[in-house]
């Protein structure tokens, strides 16, 4: 009887398992491997935030990279005070904030064209009515202060609760709800909706 040995399972990645904030600390002391796996899972997310709160796009990149090498340069200073989501995004926010001064305003690049159904393709004059909707949003967007608009940026189109939105801004939690007052007020006012 010819024995056939079992399969070995591939072996195990334990960083793969770790919370964000064990992958942090393992930052903090050198682990390399640690901070492949948080960009692995925070990327996406720090590439939204900073393409919706007005990154050019090719900057974007550049951008998302330096995020990232900060988080490995800061994590020792990382306290569990917040998310590490929180930590990352708030380096994220300072990074894209200190591009914005150097450069000046530019135009918010966020493509927002809802999602149509492969079942019901859009007519060209749906297709054109929504890309005037994007790009009249993106303008009241961009027309808004840094802060109004980095605010709604993280509360409204990333879904952060107010109270870390805040705390990545600095500022009070009641300002940042003006803020986000405000934004949804110019986005009213660019898609011509009446309040009530």
């Amino acid at each position: 009887m010819k024995v056939v040995p079992l399969p070995r399972p591939p072996p195990s990645n334990p960083e793969a398992s770790l919370s964000d904030a064990a992958l942090l600390a393992a930052c903090g002391v050198g682990e390399e491997e640690a901070l492949g796996q948080l960009f692995d899972r925070h990327q996406a997310l720090v590439r939204r935030f900073l393409r919706r709160s007005g990154c050019p796009a090719p900057d974007l990149d550049d951008l998302v990279q330096a995020t990232f090498l900060e988080v490995w340069r800061s994590a020792r200073r990382f306290r569990g005070r917040s998310q590490v989501t929180t930590f990352i995004l708030g380096i994220a926010h300072n990074l894209r904030r200190h591009q914005a001064r150097g450069e000046g305003r530019r135009q918010l690049a966020h493509h927002a064209l809802e999602r149509v159904s492969a079942d019901s393709p859009p007519t060209p004059a749906a297709l054109v009515e929504a890309q005037d909707l994007v790009a009249r949003a993106e303008l009241a967007l961009s027309a808004l202060p840094d802060g109004p608009r980095q605010g709604f940026v993280l509360c409204v189109l990333e879904g952060l609760p107010l109270a870390e939105a805040a705390q990545i801004l600095g500022v009070r939690p009641g300002t940042l709800g003006r803020w986000i007052h405000e934004g949804r007020a110019a986005l009213r006012r660019a898609a011509e909706i009446d309040d009530d």
